[in-house]
């Protein structure tokens, strides 16, 4: 999803933006009762959605929009 987009450039002088993504992150990560990862891959996509978003101005194809609940800092 992010192959040809430079998100580092664009990231790199941002760190509130990368502290949105790791936030889309963890907040869509589900860990088991052993406290290990359910769904890792799919936490990663969302992240790669938002950076996609950010760096491109539109959202990937298919891909539903960032849910409020995704991003919120706690």
């Amino acid at each position: 999803m992010l192959e040809g987009v430079d998100y580092w450039e664009e990231l790199h002088d941002s760190p509130s933006q990368m502290e949105a993504c790791i936030a889309i992150f963890a907040n869509v990560l589900e860990l088991d009762e052993q406290g290990e990862p359910v769904n890792e891959k799919h936490a990663e996509r969302r992240a790669a959605v938002w950076l996609y978003r950010y760096c491109t101005g539109e959202l990937p194809q298919g891909e539903p929009d960032i849910e409020p609940w995704e991003c919120r800092l706690y």
